[in-house]
């Protein structure tokens, strides 16, 4: 079906280009327009749409020419091979406040992928294995080094000002700053051996100040094998509790708040959530590298909506980690396996659509025969 579509797209623009030429040679009317570009939404027609895929970015040269959907099958279909210079394994996304600057942590390149959209260049930043990438207020970029098990910190130029360190970790992976209060959250993964699987507070100086979480366990307020954490508009702190299969949700000193989600193959339910984010109306999107999806919550923890699914074709996915969402509802996604960041955006959406509206009782219900 999409190979007929993408023939069907080739064969439309060669014979528009044919029927124009024949015009200006013969002063006729002009050809028809293009045939419209597929889109890939959720949820299905006839629903109204809330997630519209937009393209794929894969290297510098998507900075100069979107990859569509189309295009990308078209890529998909021929094949392709990963050379040094593009993304190989997405790990950590962060997208800056204008959102002109797309951050990519790439642990097998290396490297931290800057895509710069306004200047339509790609900088790139050497690090030894960076599993995690998150900016202040300054834009100053913070990356979790895997190798040296610390965070490095860069100015916007890329100059490094300082490091994070702490003998403790042992696996550092997602990271958030909350540039209000002066502090830095770092999830520490850990292993079996690890005595904490937790996330580690700092101050922007690099002193430990405290943590969320320590021995392994199942409790709220444990953690198993955490991997990723964000921060709301109030501070309030986000991770996921991958292998307990939920996010827990903190205030900024650390005290529980609340949970959601759990081991299953229903909405709602999990199979290793990872990435975590917030839109602009503070409805929280999971990451799930198990299903190979993003399951949207709104700000109450009730499920609304998952987009993606497991496969290839652009737009869709495969073992997904990672996510960062712009001011303007676009929203990047590491799609790790396929070796790109898959970008959609948040339509026809308002703020009241993000709670759900009970179900008026019936008042007849249960009752039989007139009475």
């Amino acid at each position: 079906m999409f190979e007929t579509n993408v023939n069907g797209r080739r064969w439309s623009v060669m014979a528009g280009a044919l029927l124009s030429a024949a015009a200006m040679l013969a002063g006729c009317a002009s050809a028809p327009p293009p045939k419209e570009e597929p889109k890939l939404v959720w949820p299905a027609p006839p629903l109204p749409p809330r997630i519209e895929f937009v393209r794929s970015i894969t290297s510098e040269k998507d900075l100069n020419a979107d990859t569509t959907f189309s295009a990308g099958l078209a890529t998909f279909l021929a094949g392709e091979q990963i050379p040094d210079g593009r993304i190989a394994s997405p790990a950590s996304l962060a997208i800056s406040a204008d959102g002109q600057r797309l951050y990519v942590a790439d642990p097998l390149q290396q490297k931290l992928f800057i895509f710069d959209f306004a200047k339509k260049e790609l900088r790139k930043i050497d690090v030894g294995y960076p599993t995690g990438v998150t900016l202040d207020d300054q834009e100053n970029i913070y990356v979790v080094d895997g190798v040296e098990k610390g965070v490095k910190v860069f100015d916007r130029s890329g100059k490094q000002i300082r490091d994070i360190n702490d003998k403790s970790m042992t696996r550092p992976n997602g990271i958030a700053v909350d540039s209000a209060r002066d502090r830095v959250y770092v999830v520490d993964t850990g292993n079996n051996e690890a005595p904490e699987q937790n996330v580690k507070i700092f101050d922007r100086s690099g002193k430990r100040i405290g943590a969320i979480g320590g021995a392994r366990g199942g409790d709220f307020g444990q953690f198993s094998y955490p991997t990723f954490v964000t921060l709301d508009a109030d501070g309030n702190v986000l991770v996921s509790d991958t292998l307990n299969s939920r996010v827990q949700k903190f205030d900024h000193d650390g005290n529980f708040v609340t949970a959601f989600g759990r081991a299953g193959s229903n909405w709602g339910e999990f199979d290793k959530p990872k990435g975590v984010a917030l839109d602009s109306f503070g409805n929280v999107y999971v990451v799930d590298t198990g299903w190979s999806n993003v399951q949207i919550f709104n700000p109450k923890g009730e499920i609304l909506l998952f987009f993606g699914g497991r496969g290839p074709i652009p737009g869709m996915l495969k073992n997904p980690s990672s996510i960062a969402i712009g001011r303007d509802n676009t929203i990047y996604v590491g799609d790790y396996l396929n070796h790109r960041i898959n970008v959609y955006k948040l339509v026809n959406t308002k703020a009241e659509d993000s709670f759900i509206k009970p179900v008026a009782p019936n008042p007849t219900a249960g009752k039989s025969g007139a009475g």
